[in-house]
């Protein structure tokens, strides 16, 4: 009924749906128009259903479905309607927000839980640099071990920890139409790291135990001096 509308729809999970494209009955004089639906740039071919009303039918089942649907009506004058096909908010994935610390030689556990809704399946990555390196469990069991059960938790172990497994990982859920991700960060330490502060006490003590030591040479060559 307007020069332009536009109407925001989301769905919770996949869905066979309908847009329908009328005008509205005040335009009687605009007889003869031409019709164009798009996704994007990309021309979908509509169902005339009515002298003055065009639909698409669509069947959607992931989120490369979802987007921007544009219903164009050209005649002496032009109308357009834009569809906003979104997925629901996906859950935020919950991890352990701390940086994790562990040892060189040693095996840690990374967790990751999504609270509401069951991933269809979950994918983890580690960042190297600028890239995301996806971990394959399969192909490397003696270094990776993932765990996906139950459905709705994750876990990563990483076997014989080395300075090269220091760094972020991510955890994603797959959802039907969405992906949700969540990120943990890895600190592996050299077994040098906590006993810095050890070795740096007893270099103090040493160096006192010296200073007192020559002292007493000092003192008893002193003595006899005199």
């Amino acid at each position: 009924s307007g020069t332009s509308v536009e109407k925001h729809i989301t769905l919770d999970s996949p869905a066979d749906i309908e847009l329908s494209c009328s005008l509205a009955s005040t335009y009687p004089h605009l007889k003869t128009v031409q019709v164009a639906w798009k996704k994007g740039n990309e021309t979908i071919k509509h169902i005339n259903k009515t002298a003055n009303s065009w639909s698409i039918q669509l069947t959607v089942t992931n989120e490369n479905e979802l987007g921007s649907y544009t219903c164009t009506l050209k005649g002496k004058e032009e109308f357009k309607a834009v569809f906003h096909l979104q997925g629901k908010s996906l859950p935020k994935i919950e991890g352990k927000e701390k940086t994790v610390i562990s040892y060189e030689g040693d095996k840690i556990v990374l967790k990751c839980k999504s609270s509401n809704y069951t991933p269809i399946t979950w994918n983890w990555y580690q960042t190297n640099g600028s890239e995301q390196i996806a971990i394959n469990d399969s192909l490397l069991s003696d270094k990776y071990v993932i765990d996906r059960v139950p459905a709705n938790t994750t876990h990563l172990k990483i076997l014989k920890l080395t300075k090269k497994d220091d760094g972020a990982y991510w955890c994603e859920a797959v959802f039907k139409l969405g992906k949700s991700r969540g990120k943990l960060q890895l600190k592996v330490l050299t077994f040098m790291v906590p006993l810095k502060p050890f070795l740096a006490i007893l270099a103090e003590v040493v160096f006192l135990v010296v200073i007192i030591f020559l002292y007493e040479v000092y003192s008893k060559k002193k003595e006899k001096r005199a």
